[in-house]
């Protein structure tokens, strides 16, 4: 029998599908779902994702079909159709897609047939089926851009050696995610490649059109966006490869490596580059070198993030901070390889260090693994107590903090403490800023 889950860190797969939609500017979202849906998503990405806000045509201003008992009864493909009419007459935009809820892929509303009457409607008008029980957040991420793969998406003939798409990075789920596209975009527009980030600034839906034409599918993630990696091959013909998501400097080298090597790029150029951007981020941070001594900052460390944040959160605080990751916990339902697969990027840390990694959804369950590895002092004469100790997870690990006294970073999600606008914590750029917030947090109140 399977176990609920306590205080998820994620939406639905249509959650994932309507956060991702938000990224995209002037796509429209039309939710074909019971009444509430839309509402109970608003309200869980506008807060969790470091108040997100509702953007254009989104938030509370979400078209939906709000299917009632009688649509339940005799099937809501009519109200959908009213819906997607109206919203075509009302709401500017240059797509729409229609994503669903659980209620009318249970009762069998043929969407994908619905819409497939408005192929002459003027504007392009897709389907994504995306009922909850297909899975998460990131689940409902991978339906959507299968989805852009199948039906908008153009076929390229011809590839562009210089072009590449990068995927893997989940807007909404990653809070981030926006300037964590910025920075992953500058670094390789220096490697001297034309970018499609998709959700980052300035993209639009051209660059999902265009897509097509890119010679390499860059993956930033241990799991999310490998599933549509694969279909784009499939489908579009462009080869994929997988890199951890990168934080600070070390990280970010390996990173351009890698992709340098998989288009071949002249290795002195990727060098120049990577000197560059090392010579700018070592000389911000010698400037905590002082407080970081003279204050002794070395922490434990306990980290509590997806399978994206927490290996990187991790081989961060350990191969440039120093710190000692003490417990990690990886909160995705992940099926035995992908934890195998997760598992690997903690095994390979240049300190050596080998931290206890749990897999579990579950937050209740972090303290519980924290006992496992630290035992409660028994009334001992002598106990070495675990501290002092910084955490680092959701607004979720608040509780968690209080109780052991322990000072918390909120940087995954759900993130309620914290209001997100240009913030980046990916590689170069991005591990200075995540240095500064960490050490913020440690010196605050002084």
């Amino acid at each position: 029998m399977s176990k609920f889950v306590d205080r998820p860190r994620y939406t639905c797969a249509l959650g994932g599908a309507v956060g991702t939609l938000h990224a995209i500017p002037r796509a429209i979202t039309i939710i074909h779902g019971s009444a509430g849906c839309g509402g109970n998503i608003n309200t869980a990405l506008n807060a969790g994702a470091g108040y997100l806000g509702g953007g254009y045509c989104g938030g509370s201003a979400l078209p939906s079909s709000n299917v009632v008992e009688r649509d339940v009864v005799f099937g809501g493909e009519t109200r959908l159709r009213e819906q997607i009419q109206s919203t075509l007459e009302i709401v500017d935009g240059d797509l729409y897609v229609v994503v669903t809820g659980c209620m009318v892929d249970m009762i069998g509303d043929d969407t994908v047939a619905v819409v497939s009457e408005f192929k002459n409607a003027g504007k392009p008008v897709i389907a994504v089926p995306t009922p909850s029980f297909r899975g998460n957040a990131f689940t409902g991420y991978e339906l959507l851009i299968k989805g852009f793969i199948d039906q908008y998406i153009e076929k390229q003939d011809r590839k562009d050696p210089l072009t590449v798409n990068v995927l893997g990075i989940v807007p909404a789920q990653d809070v981030f995610w926006k300037g964590n596209l910025r920075e992953l975009k500058r670094l390789l527009e220096k490697l001297g490649l034309a970018v499609n980030t998709f959700f980052g600034e300035g993209e639009t839906l051209d660059n999902f059109r265009n897509a097509g034409k890119a010679a390499l599918n860059i993956i930033v993630s241990n799991n999310f966006g490998i599933d549509s990696a694969r279909h784009f091959e499939e489908v579009h013909g462009i080869p994929y490869i997988v890199t951890p998501f990168p934080i600070g400097a070390i990280a970010g080298e390996n990173f351009l490596k890698t992709v340098g090597n998989a288009l071949s790029i002249d290795p002195a150029h990727t060098a120049r580059v990577i000197a560059e951007e090392k010579k700018v981020y070592y000389g911000y941070l010698e400037r905590i070198a002082d407080i970081y001594n003279d204050a002794d900052l070395q922490r434990y460390a306990i980290v509590v993030g997806d399978s994206s944040y927490a290996p990187a959160l991790t081989r961060f605080l350990s191969d440039e901070l120093g710190w000692i990751p003490q417990l990690v916990v990886v909160t995705d339902l992940l099926d035995e390889n992908r934890q195998k697969t997760v598992g690997t990027q903690f095994t390979a840390l240049n300190s050596s260090l080998n931290p206890p990694v749990y897999f579990d959804s579950d937050t209740s369950s972090v303290k519980k693994y924290l006992r496992e590895v630290w035992p409660r002092n028994r009334n001992s004469r002598y106990y070495d107590s675990l501290g002092p100790v910084v955490i680092l997870g959701s607004a979720h690990e608040r509780d968690l903090a209080q109780e052991f006294g322990f000072p918390l970073v909120p940087i995954t999600f759900p993130l309620t403490s914290r209001c997100v606008m240009n913030r980046a914590y990916a590689a170069f750029a991005g591990g200075l800023s995540l240095t500064e917030d960490i050490i913020t947090y440690l010196v605050m109140g002084r």
